[in-house]
């Protein structure tokens, strides 16, 4: 994912390393704060590997699986913001832009089918049990098939997106209160699904207020610490709520997710 006149040696590392995990995740944080998230992905992919590797499948703990996210959101971010300046009406019949545009596409075809890899094969492969650790496993695989059905539109990326949120939907709705942050996302990124990608504006609604009444009936009885990650994925429902029932909606700002 890097120009290879600088690329990331991640072995000469690993030569003094003492504890791998410990290491690959100390390793993980500098690179997050380095802001170098195309090498945060590949540190973070060896600790996938290496964690599953070992006889026991130790799972990721939850510092871990927000590392995984953080340097794939970051590293698909831009592109998917580029992808977006490229894709206008204006520049539909610019051979160079066109040409571009495609340069930007494959760039987000391999970061995608990077992730999905480690979601599906390793990841989520492994955790069995219904758990948080599995909607966050089933969310996040559901959101790069959203990313890719952006642009490939004819590889049914989107219903396999649809399919994926709905099987975290379905644990989330059994295992996870209705105010915990992972399953307000996985509505937020589920709707936007809905809305964006299969064109169904009726379900976007009908799933993001459903979220939102379910949470707010439940405001009540959580701690302060998990209050403000709560309260900002609804505030993001609400906001998509009220572009979705406006009288324009689908022709001004996009919706917002939690990506």
């Amino acid at each position: 994912m890097t120009d290879s006149k600088f690329h990331f040696d991640l072995a000469k590392f690993r030569a003094v390393f003492k504890d791998e995990r410990k290491n690959l995740v100390f390793l993980a944080r500098t690179a997050e704060t380095a802001e170098r998230y195309d090498d945060m992905c590949k540190i973070m992919r060896a600790l996938v590997e290496w964690t599953d590797s070992k006889a026991e499948k130790v799972d990721l703990t939850v510092e871990e699986r927000n590392l995984l996210s953080v340097a794939y959101k970051n590293v698909i971010g831009t592109r998917r913001a580029s992808w977006r300046t490229l894709n206008v009406d204006e520049h539909k019949d610019d051979e160079l832009i066109k040409l571009y545009k495609k340069q930007v596409e494959s760039e987000l075809d391999v970061i995608c089918k990077d992730v999905l890899d480690l979601l599906i094969n390793i990841l989520a492969k492994n955790v069995t049990e219904e758990n948080e650790s599995r909607v966050f496993y089933l969310k996040m695989t559901g959101d790069y098939y959203r990313y890719l059905a952006e642009f490939a539109t004819e590889q049914q990326y989107g219903q396999k997106a649809a399919e994926m949120y709905q099987k975290a939907m379905d644990i989330a709705n059994k295992k996870l209160q209705p105010t915990h942050p992972i399953r307000l996302g996985l509505a937020l990124n589920y709707s936007v699904c809905f809305f964006e990608i299969l064109k169904d504006k009726t379900k976007a609604i009908e799933l993001a207020k459903t979220a939102f009444d379910q949470a707010i009936s439940k405001l009540d009885k959580i701690d302060e610490a998990a209050y403000k990650d709560c309260t900002l994925i609804m505030q993001l429902i609400r906001d998509n709520l009220t572009l979705w029932t406006s009288e324009d909606a689908g022709d001004g700002e996009a919706p917002t997710n939690a990506d």
